[in-house]
């Protein structure tokens, strides 16, 4: 099993330590011995560890900030939800494919926002203003927030906000399985807590860093069995050799690990594999080795949000990705939705 985040080296912002949450996570890494460096703002972050790019990207991925979000305007989170929700920036696991990887440009390092109250005081005016329609947030647009969250609890301390909330509804993914800490909290059924699933060949090649596809199911099962609205990514899905079988194979353990009471109720949504130019040159640099496919010429161009092109599957290939998962999904869980595929 991979072991829970720590991070090799901690960065404080000086508007942090008037809150809280900022003390308490710095008494917890001062406790932990953990490096602890001080920082005008997380722009002036320089000089990492690391004699080569390649290393200094990869202390910046083990590098946690404690930080203050000053911008509470909230980001759209089309189609997952109505809103982003932003607690945690920056990811510890290492997939290829991620869109983090040019977002983070040259600051791959995790950001956790300590002005928690500040943040859902403005979720609940995006709330009152489309009241009394429900609105549902995003906790994971920028970060797999559970991979950090036994270190913060940020995330259970929203989980039970939002379970008292009268119009608002949470979601967010992982592929981590440190779920542990947030099967007691008070939820009240307002949060739909997803697990990233693939089939094993993208996990073993694309995904390091990350739970492995029986880890994230046995999680489920815990999260289920807590009682949590219960629902999965399948994201990116990634055609290569024999992929049918292999998506098969991860729907097959799925259905047999899952208890039949964690069946019911299931949403899915489905994600094709997608990049952009600007994605393509970060992630060859980042990973040289990598075996992912971004052969242009293979793809059909598409324009992606705030003007930038992607390349998407051709719309050969799209209907023959709906059509096989969507008929696995159907067979093993006749029960479930499948909420979009894009």
């Amino acid at each position: 099993m991979v072991k829970p985040f720590l991070p090799q080296l901690v960065y404080v912002e000086p508007g942090a330590l008037a809150y809280p949450l900022g003390q308490e996570l710095l008494h917890k890494f001062e406790q932990l011995n953990i490096e602890i460096r001080q920082t005008t703002s997380h722009n002036q972050i320089r000089n990492l560890p690391g004699e080569t790019e390649f290393q200094r990207y990869r202390i910046a991925k083990s590098t946690l900030v404690l930080g203050v979000r000053k911008t509470l305007k909230f980001d759209t989170s089309k189609p997952s939800a109505e809103y982003a929700l932003p607690l945690v920036t920056g990811c510890m696991g290492h997939c290829h494919y991620c869109y983090l990887q040019t977002t983070m440009g040259s600051k791959p390092y995790i950001r956790t926002y300590v002005n928690l109250e500040e943040i859902l005081d403005a979720a609940q005016q995006y709330m009152l203003e489309r009241a009394p329609e429900v609105t549902r947030f995003e906790a994971s647009c920028t970060s797999d927030i559970v991979g950090v969250d036994h270190l913060t609890h940020t995330l259970k301390k929203t989980i039970e906000y939002f379970g008292r909330s009268e119009y608002g509804k949470l979601r967010f993914v992982t592929k981590f399985a440190h779920v542990d800490h947030l099967l007691d909290a008070n939820h009240q059924g307002r949060t739909r807590f997803r697990f990233s699933i693939n089939a094993d060949y993208i996990i073993k090649n694309f995904e390091p860093g990350t739970s492995s596809l029986t880890d994230r199911i046995e999680a489920a099962v815990k999260v289920a069995n807590a009682g949590y609205p219960l629902g999965f990514i399948i994201a990116p899905i990634y055609l290569h050799e024999g992929w049918q079988e292999g998506y098969t194979s991860m729907m097959k353990k799925l259905s047999e690990l899952l208890p039949d009471s964690a069946k019911r109720g299931l949403t899915f949504e489905m994600i094709q594999h997608r990049f952009t130019k600007p994605a393509k040159r970060v992630i060859q640099q980042n990973y040289p080795m990598t075996k992912l496919e971004l052969e242009e010429s293979k793809r059909k161009w598409k324009w992606g949000r705030y003007g930038i092109g992607k390349y998407v599957y051709t719309d050969i290939e799209q209907e023959e990705i709906k059509d096989t998962l969507g008929h696995l999904i159907h067979t093993y869980f006749p029960e479930s939705t499948i909420e979009y595929f894009t």
